[in-house]
């Protein structure tokens, strides 16, 4: 089992920038692929950024955030972080960390296999 808990979260201005951090314990953290997920009032939860468990790091961005955010790890503090610069209002989600162990950029096609989830922290942004 891995347990995950999701921090950071809050009201900002449009331009603002936020830091996610999602703290997991349980099993093993180094061999898990990490995810950030996000879920619209009324639209379906989706992929935001994932990053590999593997020495390269792999990283993996819905096309909608390239540029803005950034995702990273840190091993030694079991800890998955989401930089979000320039928000906008369409940021605005309930936003998910994820653990899997299969490779990274499968995050974002098999979301509903993917195993242990946060539960989520609220982002909303205002114009």
């Amino acid at each position: 089992q891995v347990q995950l808990v999701e921090s950071g979260g809050g009201l900002v201005q449009a331009g603002d920038s936020l830091r996610l951090s999602c703290a997991a314990s349980g099993r093993t953290f180094s061999k898990f692929a990490m995810g950030w997920f996000r879920q619209a009032p009324g639209k379906e939860r989706e992929f935001v950024a994932a990053i590999s468990w593997s020495r390269d790091r792999a990283i993996y961005y819905a096309d909608s955030v390239k540029g803005r955010f950034t995702i990273s790890r840190d091993n030694a503090k079991n800890t998955v972080y989401l930089q979000m610069n320039n928000l906008n209002t369409e940021d605005t989600a309930v936003y998910y960390c994820a653990a899997d162990p299969r490779p990274a950029q499968a995050m974002g096609v098999w979301t509903d296999t993917i195993p242990y989830w946060g539960q989520g922290t609220q982002v909303t942004v205002s114009s």
